[in-house]
This record gives C-alpha cells, structure tokens and sequence, in this order.
C-alpha cells in the first residue's frame, strides 16, 4: 500500500493576468476502497484520499471529496482565472487524517 503519495500538477508555462487556466494534477495512491479481499480472504482495510483542496495565494479555490469509487492513482483538473504570481497550496487528506501537501507556483506576466 501507498505510504508517501507522489502529487503531480501541472499548469501552464505561460500565464496572462486574468487567463482561466487548466490546472491538473494526479496522486499516486492506491485507493483501497475496503470492498476487495486479499489472498488469505481477509478484506483489505480501506484507505483512499478523501479530500483535495487547493487555495491560490492562501484563498481557497478549488475543493473536492474524492470516494472509494475514484480509481487509483486519482487524476483532478479544475480551471481558476490567474490574477496575481504565487502559489497554488494542494492538500490530499487520507483516511487515517494524514494531509499530503504539495506546492506550485504560479507566474502571470
């Protein structure tokens, strides 16, 4: 099972002020949904990221409950209008109450 999620984002390299960008990003998780059973048939815990939530230069922009039916490895694209340089603040929160935190800049010229 997953320990350390591995975020990638990804947005545009070149950003105007007041642009709506695509932002995307994608966890590597396992998200055991807690239904399936291992060798032994004993049912496998579940643990799945259960919220992302995203703020843009410390305002909230972007928020998601993820469930057990969201695949592995969950990939999340939203749009938000880039106003200013700074920084997008990711946040996965995991069943056990675990917050993988990742960062990106932004640079609006």
């Amino acid at each position: 099972m997953t320990q350390d999620i591995k975020p990638r984002i990804r947005i545009p390299s070149q950003i105007k002020a007041g642009e709506v960008i695509e932002v995307k990003t994608l966890a590597t998780h396992d998200m055991e949904s807690g239904q399936r059973r291992d060798a032994a048939g004993k049912l496998v815990p579940r643990k799945i990221l259960n919220k992302l939530t995203c703020t843009y230069n410390g305002r909230p922009v972007f928020e998601a409950a993820l469930e057990p039916a969201i695949s592995a490895n969950p990939y999340v694209a939203f749009f938000l209008r880039a106003t200013e340089s700074g920084t997008l603040d990711f946040a996965w929160t995991d069943d056990d109450g675990t917050v993988h935190r990742a960062k990106q800049a932004i640079k609006v010229g």
